[in-house]
């Protein structure tokens, strides 16, 4: 097993999910995931991989028919992050995502300048015969603020023939997140982050 680590810079802010149950009145509608231990958030090992899966599909061209994950169990993709198919011979998945936490400087950040580790970003629909706010369409998201940065590790799953494919597409994986975005709303400006101090088995590397 080889081990990726690293940093996750926010350039801006995040918006992962954490989903609610009730939303009161002039509360949020839209909450990030957050450790329920500590309140702090966190980014999920599964965003990471999901959206460094889905950017390495679309430039190779490996989307499936419906709009989904490919699932032909034959190529390094489905080799390195896995597949249902029932006759691949790929065997198990070459990688395992860890959850990213805040990293002990960026919690020392928030305590010494008493701020809060999300922000609440209020958004509306632009009605485009009026040219103002459409009717009902406030809404109110949480992000993590920018300028923090998370601890992340990936556990890589090398065997004999993969041909260190999995060191590869982790590497191209990281540097399209970098030019796209992680989590909701990458178009409007949310996600952008920017990954440093990335090492493989303590050997540093850069991104391409």
């Amino acid at each position: 097993i080889s081990i990726v680590r690293g940093t996750i810079h926010l350039e801006s802010g995040l918006h992962i999910g954490g989903g609610t149950e009730a939303i009161e009145i002039g509360g949020i509608d839209n909450p990030v995931i957050k450790d329920p231990r500590t309140g702090e958030p966190y980014i999920p090992g599964s965003s990471l991989k999901g959206k460094m899966r889905c950017l390495l599909e679309l430039r190779d061209g490996k989307i499936s028919e419906r709009n989904g994950a490919c699932n032909c169990g034959e190529c390094h993709i489905c080799r390195v992050f896995g597949n249902t198919a029932k006759n691949s011979e790929l065997g198990i998945t070459r990688t395992v995502f860890r959850d990213a936490f805040l990293t002990t400087g960026s919690r020392q950040i928030l305590m010494d300048k008493g701020l809060p580790a999300t922000e609440v970003k209020t958004e509306t629909m632009i009605d485009r015969l009026q040219g103002k706010a459409a009717n009902g369409s406030l809404r109110m998201s949480e992000r993590v603020i920018a300028g923090l940065d998370f601890d992340f590790e990936i556990a890589l799953r090398i065997f004999e023939g993969d041909e260190n494919i999995a060191v590869k597409l982790v590497k191209e994986g990281l540097a399209l997140i970098q030019k796209d975005a992680l989590g909701g709303s990458g178009s409007r400006g949310y996600g952008r982050v920017r990954f440093f101090n990335l090492t493989i088995d303590k050997t540093p590397f850069e991104l391409a």
